[in-house]
């Protein structure tokens, strides 16, 4: 049980997109509920009051809660496997899995492609991403070298106008790549979202971050 009012200030990142609203019942279970202008689609506000007087709530870039965490700018989020592994920050700790916004990360090129002429006509293999730490990590594991072209968005366009030779991102139900002319080639890893925190914080109050963390257990 987890008393607010002798308790240290919290902020919570949670990403934007999709997988925040997998990740609201949780909060709702745990009973840490944001104020109304987080509903609200027209909101510009980032920053969430809540029902809890010390627990306030960031709305950030999937790609950056855990840099909010990692640097203690907050002491809780929830992110991606792949975000986790594209960054690994040793400041963080995960030690929840929520079990939701499933996804896998994936190797995909265009359905004509053919491996052995990329090869003999340029002795490595270009590939447009947002992460160009697994995807080197990857292909080094294969012995194969890469060139990695760092993209924020509009990844599956990449190969269909010559920026690439492939790509890496992360993969649902495959249909954005079947639109876009493109088959997986390689599984790579897993990704469902994951509760995060700050190991200064959970080392300097780790009585506050227990209750938090079997809170949210709690609500498996």
């Amino acid at each position: 049980m987890i008393n607010n009012e002798t308790k240290p200030n919290i902020i919570i990142a949670l990403p934007k997109g999709r997988i925040l609203d997998e990740i609201m019942p949780f909060f709702e279970k745990a009973n840490i509920i944001p104020e109304s202008a987080f509903f609200d689609k027209d909101s510009r506000l980032l920053r969430f009051k809540t029902n809890k007087s010390n627990v306030e709530i960031i709305r950030v870039r999937s790609f950056d809660v855990a840099t909010f965490v990692a640097f203690g700018a907050a002491q809780i989020g929830v992110c991606g496997d792949d975000v986790l592994e594209e960054f690994k920050y040793s400041e963080i700790y995960s030690p929840i899995d929520f079990n939701v916004g499933k996804c896998h990360m994936a190797v995909a090129a265009p359905v004509d492609f053919n491996e052995k002429s990329e090869f003999e006509k340029i002795g490595h293999i270009r590939i447009a991403t947002k992460y160009p730490n697994i995807t080197m990590n990857y292909y080094q594991q294969k012995g194969i070298q890469v060139e990695c072209v760092k993209l924020s968005g509009a990844m599956e366009l990449a190969p269909t106008v010559g920026l690439c030779h492939r790509i890496v991102d992360v993969v649902s139900s495959g249909a954005t790549l079947k639109a876009n002319g493109l088959i997986e080639l390689e599984h790579i890893m897993d990704v469902s979202a994951k509760l995060i925190v700050n190991r200064s914080f959970l080392k300097a109050s780790p009585k506050v971050m227990k209750d938090y963390i079997d809170l949210f257990k709690s609500t498996l």
